[in-house]
């Protein structure tokens, strides 16, 4: 019980660790400040940041349902720092939680209907994650008001000029975020997620070393 403990406790510890980088990638609310213009790169990052974390755990623990459990983690997390700035006095649009929930469970749907079969949840899990995370992510984003609004409106003092949040030239660079997301979110989530499987073999020679 006390190996199964320690597996879980490290689950929350990096969980937490995978959300602080979300909330810190260049800015304090990348998400919100940079959701309509870069939303591609958006997408592709955290479907490989919640992949690599999630297979690695739910092949650790070889139990179906760790990989959302990973992903609720995250996503506590990520509403704490909201209430957190919203005490503080910003607008309670400042922060937008990320969608990893669905992505999380579709994976780990793929783990259990293929009987715990790790290659399958490699390729199966690995595509659906990528193709569904910027789907998720951009229903979200239609909740709330313009994200570029509220960039502009509470200026951060501490960001970088190359930072800055702009305007978004839709359609010079791509017509559809959601898709080209999708696309290139599929095809680099299998390599990382077979990454995150590599991983686990690793632990368990570490410890068994």
């Amino acid at each position: 019980w006390l190996r199964r403990t320690t597996h879980y406790l490290f689950i929350v510890v990096v969980a937490v660790n995978s959300t602080l980088l979300t909330i810190n990638a260049g800015d304090y609310i990348f998400y919100t400040d940079w959701a309509w213009t870069s939303f591609v790169v958006f997408s592709i990052s955290q479907s490989t940041m919640l992949v690599v974390g999630a297979i690695y755990y739910m092949l650790f623990t070889g139990v179906p349902g760790t990989a959302t459990y990973y992903a609720t983690i995250m996503t506590i997390y990520t509403w704490v720092a909201k209430g957190a700035w919203f005490a503080l006095g910003y607008p309670y649009d400042f922060i937008t939680v990320p969608v990893w929930i669905p992505s999380a469970m579709l994976l780990d749907l793929s783990y259990w209907a293929t009987r715990r079969n790790k290659h399958a949840a490699i390729l199966i899990g690995g595509t659906l994650v990528g193709l569904s995370l910027p789907l998720f992510n951009m229903i979200n984003l239609l909740t709330i008001r313009d994200p570029l609004e509220m960039a502009f409106k509470y200026p951060r003092p501490t960001l970088p000029p190359y930072m800055t949040p702009i305007e978004p030239q839709v359609g010079k660079f791509y017509n559809s975020p959601v898709a080209l997301g999708a696309g290139a979110g599929a095809v680099l989530s299998v390599p990382i997620a077979a990454l995150g499987a590599k991983l686990n073999t690793w632990t368990y020679r570490w410890m068994a070393a």
